[in-house]
């Protein structure tokens, strides 16, 4: 530091203006680089975030009485109490897959495992919705494979009554 301090005090007064100029300028720069740089693009993201955040939250505010409406014209669950078998096969001859059901077999109190072929994949899904919607069946695993004709699937399918 001594050495420093002897070479500005050997430069003539226009240099150590200059000198001191150039140094307060780098120190400037410094700062704003390490220092400045980063808080304006924190603070940048962060509004763009809040933006963002507030344009969701515009969008939610819009959407929610459809998402009420829906709430409340969705069928509420109203389980029967049968027993899985016979629910499964009412419901399944309902939807229109009595002639695809092929094997039942209990897997206790609150499971089962049902086996269709040549199912209509369409009806298939409207069905399992149906179980999980209005008897608080949930599928526990699903194997579907294609059938022979476009539009047909093989099933195999573990069912849990809820709480079960």
């Amino acid at each position: 530091m001594q050495k420093l301090k002897e070479w500005f005090a050997s430069l003539q007064a226009r240099e150590r203006i200059a000198v001191s100029v150039a140094a307060v300028l780098v120190a400037a720069m410094v700062i704003y680089v390490m220092g400045l740089a980063p808080f304006y693009r924190s603070v940048n993201k962060m509004e763009a975030s809040f933006t963002e955040r507030k344009a969701d939250l515009a969008w939610m505010m819009s959407n929610a009485d459809n998402v009420r409406m829906l709430a409340a014209s969705r069928p509420q669950m109203t389980p029967t109490g049968e027993s899985l078998v016979v629910l499964v096969d009412r419901t399944a001859r309902e939807a229109g897959l009595g002639d695809s059901l092929t094997n039942q077999t209990p897997t206790g109190p609150d499971g089962i495992k049902v086996n269709l072929q040549d199912a209509t994949f369409d009806m298939l899904m409207v069905w399992l919705n149906g179980l999980h919607v209005g008897q608080g069946i949930a599928i526990q695993s699903a194997t579907i494979n294609r059938a022979s004709k476009s539009g047909l699937v093989n099933v195999s399918l573990e069912l849990t009554r809820a709480g079960g």
